[in-house]
């Protein structure tokens, strides 16, 4: 019987290393998954993150960062609502040197609606895997490649993960009071692999028309807020807005419009808020643009401007790096100081904010590389 057991082995052994790598039913790229960048991105989007409800997945940026020998920070930033968790900046380092010449940071926030994780062969679905959780993941693991492989040291790099970029940028606005100041900072948004140059500036409106109600059979006794605000909207639809030859034309979208309680009642409230992409000039001169137009529209309309900023200027001289002037807004201009600035990470800003948001698994590795060319960069 001994005699019959060896060959039988072996020609186990022989059958389970051939199907290991020729099994249709079991790809190579699967074996994957089981990466540090692929799990760490993987539990990133799993914990829902929607703006104001990032308690925890900060509390788990703050787990894995310790258990991999990080010096943590956390910093309180004020709950958007009542009813909402604490939230916190996550600032960390290695070593006992605080201090460091350059920054690596991304926002862990999401917008809504959450979508879960789901892979498909190479791709990687679900809210965040693109914005901004990808260049959050690829930022850290690329740190810790470089830390490991002798590439930086103590005092060279930090990691700042913040909160509510996707609403007011509070996060990177309360980040100001850290007290702290680098050589260079990267900030991690969807550019596909390309150094940002620049992106536009950013201004929004809400514009409210107040009606009187009643009965839509009689017309003449009250006052349609829908009517008051439409020949506006129209207005602001057809005015001409400041270009760049580098950011191309301003843009101006009506994101939502609320009015009115039925079909058979006279709208006695209404509203409008528009986002408008700056490609030229301070957000002042847009402004007062705007408001000169729903002025000759000929109605008594209440309009409230945010704050904004123009266009952003952002860094780009490393070698080997495309170049790409992209139109959303990001948390750079909420960072003060006297730094330069990059703006880099994976994914296409096309398919973030979308139900199919969605990435590439060698976006994901090819990012970590590039964050390292940056970080070497930077040092020099």
């Amino acid at each position: 019987m001994k005699l019959l057991l060896l060959p039988s082995l072996l020609l186990l052994s022989h059958w389970v290393i051939a199907n290991q790598f020729t099994n249709p039913q079991v790809p190579i790229r699967e074996a994957q998954i089981s990466t540090p960048l692929l799990r760490l991105h993987k539990a990133l989007i799993e914990i829902e993150s929607i703006s104001g409800n990032e308690h925890e997945v900060g509390k788990h940026l703050v787990s894995y960062l310790e258990s991999h020998n990080f010096t943590v920070e956390t910093q309180d930033v004020p709950a958007v609502a009542s009813d909402q968790r604490p939230r916190r900046n996550v600032l960390a380092w290695k070593g006992k040197q605080r201090k460091t010449r350059t920054l690596l940071t991304s926002h862990m926030d999401v917008v809504p609606p959450y979508w879960p994780y789901k892979r498909e062969g190479d791709e990687i679905w679900g809210r965040g895997s693109v914005d901004a959780k990808g260049s959050l993941a690829t930022q850290i693991i690329a740190f810790e490649e470089l830390y490991a492989a002798g590439g930086i040291s103590e005092g060279d790099v930090a990691l700042l993960f913040v909160v509510g970029e996707e609403q007011f940028g509070d996060g990177m606005k309360k980040a100001n009071d850290l007290g702290m100041s680098w050589d260079t900072v990267i900030f991690g948004e969807p550019t596909e692999m390309k150094l940002a140059s620049g992106h536009k500036g950013i201004t929004g409106l809400q514009i409210t028309a107040k009606g009187k109600a009643g009965h839509s059979g009689y017309p003449h006794l009250g006052k349609n807020a829908n009517a008051m605000l439409i020949p506006a909207l129209h207005a602001l639809l057809n005015v001409d807005l400041p270009w760049s030859e580098k950011y191309g034309n301003t843009t101006l979208n009506i994101g939502r419009v609320e009015g009115g309680v039925a079909a058979n009642v006279i709208a006695e409230d209404a509203k409008a808020t528009i986002a408008i992409r700056i490609a030229d000039g301070p957000p002042e001169v847009v402004q007062k643009i705007v408001l000169d137009t729903i002025q000759k529209a000929g109605e008594e309309l209440d309009v409230t401007f945010t704050a904004g900023y123009g266009p952003v200027f952002i860094n780009s001289d490393v070698e080997g790096f495309e170049t790409i002037v992209v139109n959303y807004g990001t948390d750079i201009p909420n960072l003060e100081g006297d730094h330069k600035r990059y703006l880099y990470g994976p994914g296409s800003i096309l398919l973030a904010h979308s139900d199919h948001e969605h990435i590439s698994v060698s976006d994901l590795e090819s990012a970590v590389e590039g964050y390292k060319a940056l970080i070497k960069h930077s040092l020099k």
